[in-house]
């Protein structure tokens, strides 16, 4: 048994070094390197904790991505002690995961795991609009994404001007295709050539500029599925949209919010869709942060991400009239607008967090969470009782002091000190 163990741990280091081999560590020549090919890169600070969890996920990526054949090269960077390399990039946290393209960067912002990575290095490393030549390869594509945007038609003002330019702003969150009208299945209508479509929950929307308003801020308000699973990463994102996020907190232990999601989803793509966005979260543990209180479940609240906002129903909506009339209310401000993103606001929440964050520690690990806390206690304790109990230096004996520290004498001790030797000269005589 204690040979099996021996030979485990070496093993362990073996493959922890294997993969670690795929991640370079860079330095301040990476700003000439990067021109030259593509580049993965992950920004972190030696004092970030979280940055120290993540390293294992970074190794993982780097060894996936080389068994893919990738083109792109992964690397990490201390932004500490090579921080001239931090002028081109907006680094706003710890780690900042950007992919590099010659002159041009995309930031990940999405979920901190291998395959969210993975999948976003495809898609920015690859042309930025791909074209579909078969109806074979149209099908796989359908199958594969879950959304995806595509131009129909030959070459025009709309893809040259509009499209690919919308394309390379949005290729970080999503994949655009180009194809001819005879790759798509009869059952996808066109009201006219060339258009834009999006294909996404198992249907296909098209674009029309009058009606929706500038491409881009169309695909914006369509980069997400109607509905689906949101997190914190996600409710972010929803920051940088006009729209408000209209969040149902579910237990999905409890098979009755499953009736509530169908509801949804038939309803609320032709219902203002403009202005809503659908999701839903499993548990309210972010969201009683978020608010403040506790919520229950399940519930529905609406969310200004722009100003950390929210609106919450008078009564629990448990039918689709409620729920359009508790929607309507929000549009209409009759819905009162709570929260918000001011200074005592920020405090206030930042409080909220730390009390929580000791109460679930202390019924997790009351000991644990005891000591933890007694360390800054006992610190500003023993600070406190050496102030007091402080004895006060008379300035003579502090002088004294100072010049003894020197290796000077004092001259008035000098002077003593003759004194006494000229008295006992005289007592002798």
């Amino acid at each position: 048994m204690a040979g099996a163990r021996l030979f485990v741990f070496p093993a362990f280091v073996l493959g922890l070094t294997v993969v670690s081999a795929y991640v370079e560590e860079l330095d301040d020549k990476f700003n000439e390197n990067r021109k030259s090919e593509p580049w993965l890169v992950e920004f972190y600070a030696p004092w970030c904790e979280y940055c120290k969890t993540f390293e294992p996920i970074w190794y993982d990526v780097g060894a996936e991505l080389k068994s893919l054949g990738s083109p792109v090269n992964v690397g990490k960077l201390d932004t500490t002690a090579h921080s001239s390399v931090l002028s081109d990039f907006n680094i706003r946290g710890y780690p900042a995961i950007i992919l590099v393209k010659g002159e041009k960067s995309f930031e990940y912002r999405g979920p901190r795991t291998k395959d969210g990575i993975i999948e976003f290095t495809n898609r920015v490393a690859g042309p930025v609009v791909r074209p579909l030549t078969s109806a074979q390869l149209f099908q796989h594509v359908l199958s594969r994404h879950d959304l995806f945007f595509l131009y129909i038609g030959g070459r025009s003002p709309l893809k040259v001007c509009k499209y690919h330019k919308v394309a390379a702003e949005f290729i970080i969150y999503n994949y655009f295709f180009s194809a001819s009208e005879e790759v798509l299945p009869q059952a996808v209508s066109l009201q006219e050539v060339p258009s834009i479509a999006v294909f996404k929950d198992g249907t296909y929307y098209l674009y029309n500029e009058k009606r929706d308003g500038n491409l881009s801020d169309w695909v914006g308000r369509e980069r997400f599925r109607c509905y689906f699973q949101m997190d914190s990463f996600t409710l972010y994102q929803m920051g940088e949209t006009t729209k408000l996020v209209a969040l149902a907190i579910v237990d999905e232990t409890n098979p009755t919010t499953e009736s509530v999601r169908d509801d949804w989803v038939k309803t609320f793509h032709v219902y203002v869709y403009r202005n809503f966005q659908f999701g839903y979260m499993q548990g309210n543990d972010y969201i009683n942060g978020f608010i403040m209180g506790e919520l229950a479940l399940p519930s529905l609240i609406v969310m200004n991400m722009t100003i950390d906002g929210y609106y919450l129903p008078e009564q629990k909506v448990e039918t689709m009239e409620e729920l359009l009339q508790f929607l309507n209310s929000v549009l209409n401000g009759r819905s009162k607008l709570l929260g918000g993103n001011g200074y005592v606001r920020r405090m206030k929440r930042l409080y909220y967090r730390v009390t929580s964050a000791v109460k679930t520690g202390f019924a997790s690990a009351p000991f644990v969470t005891c000591f933890l806390l007694s360390l800054p206690v006992g610190l500003v304790v023993m600070i406190v009782w050496g102030v007091c109990t402080a004895v006060p230096v008379d300035e003579d004996k502090a002088d004294e002091g100072a010049l003894l520290a020197t290796g000077t004498r004092p001259a008035a001790s000098q002077r003593k000190r003759t004194e006494q030797t000229s008295n006992e000269s005289k007592k002798e005589d």
